[in-house]
């Protein structure tokens, strides 16, 4: 057998196992986790609390944000990437337990939306005040940026949703943004992930904006069209 034979098998025997240990590993956290979600709804938890207490959770990591400063500032921020992590679970948990329990709701989705926005805006809002504590102003308005986009990307998929039926266009959605603020925090380089967040945030904005307005105009040339004809 040659040597680059010996040494293709070789890697194919790595990337096998891979695939195999990460799957099986998967496989782990699934049974844990649903474990979990039968526990919590044999338990008759309410779904909403599970919601709610996400949000408690981010208001913690955005505690450590604004409590940071020069001196602690890369552990607090890895404290609170850890910490929003941690809320994931709750990210993960809620809808499943009210699909278990058979207590899913027209509310609960609305109810789920709203605190995501607000959990959202209360990290960003962590580092509005350690970027102002510190005299950072040019980093205070960024955030601020990131902020105001990060919501419109919402926005302009539910206000978009109503007008025509489905807009999931563009990549900066709300587990892209996570991941980001997750690295940045751990990592401690918050300012290039703020930068990446709002570029790509104003982006997918103006992708939905664009993606809606072909769409509507479609539908209102539609309309003029059996307008004319009747």
């Amino acid at each position: 057998m040659s040597s680059t034979t010996s040494a293709t098998n070789r890697t194919g025997g790595n990337r096998t196992g891979f695939r195999t240990w990460t799957s099986a590993f998967g496989r782990v956290c699934g049974v844990l986790l649903d474990a979990i979600v039968r526990r919590l709804a044999l338990a008759r938890v309410d779904p909403n609390v599970l919601t709610f207490m996400g949000l408690v959770v981010n208001i913690v990591a955005a505690f450590l944000f604004g409590y940071a400063n020069g001196d602690n500032q890369a552990r607090m921020f890895r404290y609170a990437g850890l910490v929003i992590i941690g809320s994931g679970f709750f990210d993960l948990v809620d809808g499943a337990v009210a699909r278990a329990s058979n207590r899913v709701t027209r509310f609960g989705g609305f109810f789920d939306s709203v605190v995501d926005r607000y959990s959202d805006a209360s990290q960003f809002l962590g580092l509005l005040v350690f970027y102002a504590r510190g005299d950072r102003f040019f980093y205070v308005v960024l955030t601020a940026i990131v902020m105001i986009s990060a919501i419109m990307v919402s926005y302009s998929r539910a206000r978009a949703e109503s007008l025509i039926g489905s807009c999931r266009v563009g990549f900066m959605e709300r587990p892209e943004r996570l991941v980001l603020v997750i690295i940045g925090a751990l990592f401690n380089r918050m300012a290039p992930v703020l930068w990446i967040i709002a570029v790509l945030s104003t982006i997918t904005v103006i992708h939905r904006v664009r993606y809606t307005w072909t769409r509507t105009e479609l539908v209102d040339r539609a309309a003029a069209s059996s307008g004319q004809a009747a």
